[in-house]
């Protein structure tokens, strides 16, 4: 494919519909409210990994990355992942101001990250590997993100295990958990008008 076809396709693929905002505006709000559930729990629901070794806490931490590989893998379209993250992020800062405006300025981080790896397959690809290496992104972009703002001056022995545990967790919960959810979705005919509802039964 030669250049300018390329970027022709990735334009085709570049355009929103009405049904597009409103189902990724959807799928943000549920996260977001998911997310204020988690916070009241991930504490105490970490505290075994903290204890036994500190920095494996962020084992979990990648139900926080869902709403961007999520939202790329069904609305299927630039700017997805960023936005139905930074949507649940919103939502999270209103009903919990744990991290105040710090919550939406994480999203985009971890949003961002995913758009990354989806652009770097020019937003076709939507197997579980391309999930998993966009979760796995983004836990990494959530790592180094926590690691500058909320553990600044961190022992090298943390910093490493934080990181790495993230990217675990974003590669297994954010990765593989939503090309599971995207397929389970649209097994029930609600994603008739996607891509991604139509390629339900396609293989792995």
């Amino acid at each position: 494919m030669t250049a300018t076809k390329t970027f022709q396709t990735l334009g085709q693929r570049s355009k929103w519909r009405v049904v597009d905002i409103v189902v990724a505006s959807v799928i943000g709000v549920a996260m977001g409210l998911v997310f204020f559930g988690w916070d009241q729990i991930y504490l105490p629901a970490s505290a075994p990994l903290t204890a036994a070794l500190p920095g494996t806490q962020s084992l979990l931490w990648g139900v926080w990355l869902i709403p961007a590989v999520l939202g790329g893998l069904i609305i299927r379209k630039p700017g997805a992942a960023i936005f139905v993250e930074i949507v649940a992020a919103s939502v999270e800062a209103l009903t919990y101001w744990g991290w105040g405006i710090g919550t939406i300025e994480a999203g985009f981080v971890q949003g961002l990250a995913v758009e990354l790896v989806l652009l770097a397959f020019l937003y076709a690809n939507w197997r579980v590997h391309v999930a998993v290496l966009a979760g796995a992104a983004a836990g990494l972009a959530m790592g180094i993100n926590d690691l500058i703002i909320s553990y600044p001056g961190s022992a090298p022995a943390f910093a490493v295990t934080y990181a790495i545990s993230a990217i675990i967790s974003g590669a297994v919960i954010a990765g593989l958990g939503s090309w599971l959810l995207a397929r389970a979705i649209a097994r029930t005919g609600v994603l008739a008008r996607f891509a991604s509802g139509r390629d339900a039964v396609a293989p792995v």
